[in-house]
């Protein structure tokens, strides 16, 4: 079952969604319906979360500390060292 929902958005959004759509070859309203059908489902439904966790991806603070981390990595490239 679907329901009709009737939103006001600016201009230069529905350009954007008017492009996308144009791209994907669908209509704006089907990617608008798309983006927040996407938007609205809980985690726990996400087949993709049991995959979370499962390698290691390095530092777990590097969204915070990003620019540390790029500073070491430069200052070791610029004194010669390698990770290896």
């Amino acid at each position: 079952m679907s329901h009709p929902i009737t939103i006001q958005i600016p201009d230069a959004v529905f350009d954007s969604l008017q492009q996308r759509a144009k791209q994907l070859g669908k209509t704006p309203e089907v990617v608008a319906a798309e983006c927040i059908e996407l938007s609205v489902v809980p985690p726990e439904e996400d087949p993709l979360l049991k995959w979370a966790g499962a390698i290691d991806s390095g530092p777990g603070d590097a969204a915070e500390r990003h620019d540390y981390y790029i500073g070491e990595a430069l200052a070791k490239e610029m004194r010669g060292e390698t990770d290896e």
